[in-house]
């Protein structure tokens, strides 16, 4: 194909091929359905259900509170190798690596109904029946006499439609006790003869939580012919109402012998039943609620993915960049109510005034790639976000590291939170707000929450302030739930200094000066776990000594990775860290070897595929660069402050043949967006390379020309004739003058400027001056 650099014998349908020998692409994938036309007919939501990715191919709307999907049995839902759905429940993240949401799985059945565990009455179906694009989810279940299920979603409801054989005994089960998640509680109710309501208490992600409440009303579009609940095994007819903390829910049966067709509506509330209530009154479309839902979704989908305009490339490679486009928008989620009522982190009822209240952070994921997407092509939810992490920490006391719903589980290493933070600073979007976050941001950065705060924020601020590390304990604490920096203290000594340069950078903006220079003094404690015995980054022990393997292949206290892979997360003062290698000579010999860069010019896809990548969740003992995650997604950029930018596009190029439009073709989870995120701006030639700041890199596009809607004004990126052979960097231009540095500023693509590159089929001498070099932080 025209974008996987070295592949110059293996274009087209050969590398397709290729591809799909590796198991990066199904060649029986399904396509989205044709009739979806436009733009969301380039979407296939089946990309990344195979193989770990853990996205979902059922319904949403852009940031919906709503993603209704059918679960198979996965941890995370749906898994494109199974044949069996379970149910399609209305609660799903795209990507996350544990099991979460899944809240009221409903499953259409015929028939006495006797069965009370999904697993047993799952229904059998095949993909040759079914079939999704943005905003629709269609299927035919094989059992129970044939039944074809549909979705689609609003804002704050999923609608369901089914189409029933001939039968007096057509039933929907709604199974309450059965999420992908802890089930603590569950209530379930048959209010009239069309309506059923419930409440979901759950906990857990990953390791255990607080308690967190989902409310559910479901209204039928006609009335039951019977109904009744049931709680552990037994099924009773006529009963209204069932409280249990194990197996529960309800069913209700219809006559289908004349009219085969079944609607429902689910609204959900994350505050209490009388705000699903009213998200359900306020998405009520009538009559036509089905249909006109469907196209709603389908219209929402079609304008934002129509921020991004592409010219040029592959078909194949027009679905990847959409489907990535499409995932890149789905979280974090709205979680206030129709009428602005949410629950915050200190578990009481809120209201958000003039903005849209958000929910579900992965932030140590998203800091890195999604947010700063999102700064671009959403600045007003991109605002309200913002916002809501504000809100987080005025409410609950802190600021979040990783939220689900309503709490925070703690989970991953560092101060993500202030990088996402100063990324909304410096692209504007707390105008008005900068103060209340730069307070909140300084006391996350200079403090540790309280020991009976649920939050554990910086856990380990009180050594890293003291001595300049995180030292590294041998065993997780305990007192709270999720992982502690004191387990990873090699990696959270680098994400906290990077968070201290991004900090700097903000203080200096707003005049704090001796703030500045104290923050900017932090972000170069990089230093003290830099062995130069071993010239890689160690990690010490609580007696200051370095610890653990010296190979740095097998490194302890990095989460997710080895020292390998988190030498180059020093974004802040890559400069200094090319220093402190040993020079650029140095380190490019290291770059080489790190991305197998001999091999990768011979063979790209391969070397990605085989050199790269070796498992979904193979995150240690490896000396090579793992595009699966996100420690080290920054690293291919690093090529451009050490004078030879040309093998920055080769080995994002290579990276680049990773994602297809296949159920494969997601490399690694998806984390809320992360890797799409990384996707779309790699292929764009754009990228965030001072995550938290206003710098980024500039690689060779993949497409002929790129225009980005950025709301009151357009940036354009074009490369003429962009391709396998002709994929160097010749010369650039910025709104028509030439431009020799190998980045560009936040305000230079907010502006609306033109950025066009000329391409060639060797490196040149483009940005390999030192004045090329993106300055570091402080």
């Amino acid at each position: 194909m025209r974008w996987t650099g070295h592949l110059r014998s293996r274009t087209g349908a050969a590398a397709l091929a290729l591809a799909a020998a590796a198991g990066g692409i199904s060649l029986t994938a399904p396509a989205p359905a044709a009739a979806a036309g436009g733009l969301t007919g380039l979407v296939n939501p089946f990309i990344g259900t195979q193989n770990e990715g853990n996205t979902f191919p059922g319904a949403a709307v852009p940031f919906g509170m709503v993603q209704l999907s059918p679960d198979t049995g996965h941890s995370t839902g749906y898994d494109y190798k199974h044949d069996r759905i379970r149910g399609f429940s209305t609660v799903h993240l795209s990507g996350v690596g544990c099991r979460i949401g899944g809240d009221l799985p409903v499953l259409p059945t015929t028939g006495d109904v006797q069965q009370t565990d999904n697993a047993r009455y799952a229904a059998q179906f095949s993909h040759r029946d079914e079939t999704a694009r943005p905003g629709y989810y269609r299927v035919r279940l094989s059992s129970y006499g044939g039944i074809t299920a549909e979705l689609t979603a609003g804002r704050r409801t999923g609608h369901q439609r089914y189409t029933f054989p001939a039968t007096g005994k057509a039933n929907v089960l709604l199974n309450t006790g059965q999420s992908l998640h802890r089930t603590v509680s569950t209530t379930v109710e048959v209010l009239d003869s069309r309506t059923v309501r419930s409440a979901i208490t759950g906990r857990g992600f990953c390791q255990d939580t607080r308690p967190y409440t989902v409310y559910t009303i479901t209204r039928f579009d006609r009335p039951f012919t019977a109904f009744g609940t049931w709680n552990g095994d037994q099924v009773s007819e006529g009963t209204r109402k069932s409280v249990s903390a194990g197996r529960n829910g309800a069913w209700v049966r219809f006559d289908t012998t004349r009219d085969r067709t079944v609607e429902a509506t689910t609204a959900v509330s994350y505050v209490d039943a009388a705000g699903a209530a009213g998200n359900l009154r306020a998405e009520d479309d009538g009559d036509d609620g089905f249909d006109r839902t469907a196209r709603a979704a389908r219209d929402a989908w079609e304008r934002r993915l129509g921020a991004v305009r592409v010219q040029g490339g592959p078909e194949a490679l027009r679905r990847t960049f959409y489907s990535s486009l499409y995932r890149a928008f789905l979280a974090p989620n709205t979680g206030s109510d129709a009428d602005g009522r949410y629950t915050g982190w200190d578990q009481r009822v809120h209201r958000a005034r003039g903005f849209t209240y958000y929910q579900n952070w992965s932030l140590w994921d998203t800091y890195r790639t999604q947010a700063q997407l999102l700064a671009l092509l959403a600045p007003e939810e991109s605002r309200d976000m913002a916002l809501s992490v504000l809100r987080v920490e005025a409410d609950g006391g802190w600021l979040p590291k990783w939220g689900y719903g309503t709490v925070e589980t703690n989970i991953m290493t560092g101060d993500p939170v202030t990088p996402f933070l100063t990324n909304a600073y410096q692209h504007g979007l707390l105008k008005g707000h900068e103060e209340e976050a730069y307070r909140a941001l300084k006391r996350n950065a200079d403090g540790v929450p309280a020991k009976d705060s649920p939050y554990v924020g910086r856990n380990g601020n009180d050594r890293y302030l003291k001595d300049g590390y995180v030292p590294c304990t041998p065993s997780r604490p305990k007192d709270k739930p999720g992982d502690s920096d004191l387990h990873q203290g090699g990696s959270a000594t680098l994400e906290y200094a990077l968070a201290d340069g991004m900090l700097a950078k903000m203080a200096r903006s707003l005049g704090h000066r001796a703030d500045a220079e104290r923050y900017a003094a932090r972000s170069r404690n990089y230093r003290n776990v830099f062995d130069p015995q071993t010239g890689f980054f160690r990690a010490r022990g609580a007696d200051g000594a370095f610890t653990g393997p010296a190979d740095p292949a097998k490194s302890i206290c990095f989460h997710e990775g080895t020292a390998w892979q988190y030498q180059w997360l020093v974004p802040q003062d890559l400069p200094g860290m090319v220093d402190l290698i040993g020079g650029k000579a140095r380190a490019n010999t290291r770059l080489d070897s790190f991305f197998a860069y001999d091999r990768l010019v011979r063979d790209p896809a391969r070397t990605a595929r085989e050199v790269w990548v070796h498992g979904p969740y193979d995150y240690y003992n490896a000396d090579k660069y793992n595009p699966q995650n996100e420690p080290d997604l920054i690293a291919p950029y690093t090529y451009l402050s050490t004078g030879q930018p040309w093998k920055t596009t080769d080995v994002v190029h290579a990276a680049l043949t990773l994602f297809t439009d296949g159920p494969t073709g997601m490399t690694g989870n998806d984390d809320l967006g992360t890797m799409s995120a990384w996707m779309v701006l790699s292929a764009i030639g754009v990228f965030p390379v001072q995550p938290g700041a206003d710098v980024w890199g500039l690689s060779t596009p993949v497409f002929d020309r790129v225009d980005v809607d950025l709301g009151g004004g357009r940036f354009t990126v074009t490369a003429p004739g962009t391709s396998d052979r002709d994929r160097y960097v010749q010369s650039v231009r910025l709104d028509g003058e030439r431009y020799g540095r190998t980045y560009v500023t936040s305000r230079q693509i907010t502006d609306g400027g033109r950025l066009d590159f000329t391409v060639g089929d060797a490196p040149s001498e483009w940005g390999t001056q030192a004045a090329a070099v993106a300055p570091a932080i402080g």
